[in-house]
């Protein structure tokens, strides 16, 4: 009976830390990223325009692709540089909210990977929103 037990204990306990492995290589450090990439959207009321902000500190991007979500026409521009900065004419703030209309970047790293942000827009008067980082 106790044979038995042995390996089956032993593939359940291996099983977990193949688990645990694989959940912890799969996350992300948000606080590095953080220290690495800017990201920013800031509406400009008076010329109505979003101002979208990227830049890389570590200069290891290789690719960069901008997306504003929930437009009539998608936005989309793909970029190669390790910064820019883009402005998208918008009518106005949005009805419900500038929640409907989030700005996501996708970005090739030569450290990280293949990762992707998102933020929200905000006014110039306005903190900057946060970043959710994700790995892809």
């Amino acid at each position: 009976m106790l044979r038995r037990k042995v390996p089956i204990i032993s593939v359940i306990i291996l099983s977990i830390l193949v688990g645990l492995y694989l959940f912890d290589t799969t996350t992300i450090d948000k606080e590095l990223m953080a220290e690495t990439f800017v990201f920013d959207a800031v509406y400009y009321e008076h010329e109505q325009t979003i101002e979208i902000t990227f830049q890389d500190k570590s200069k290891k991007t290789s690719l960069v692709i901008l997306e504003i979500l929930g437009m009539k026409e998608s936005f989309q521009k793909t970029f190669t540089d390790i910064e820019f900065i883009e402005r998208v004419s918008f009518d106005g703030p949005p009805q419900y909210g500038w929640e409907t209309h989030p700005v996501t970047l996708v970005v090739e790293h030569e450290e990280f990977g293949k990762i992707g942000m998102k933020t929200e827009v905000h006014s110039e008067n306005e903190p900057s929103k946060l970043i959710i980082f994700s790995s892809l």
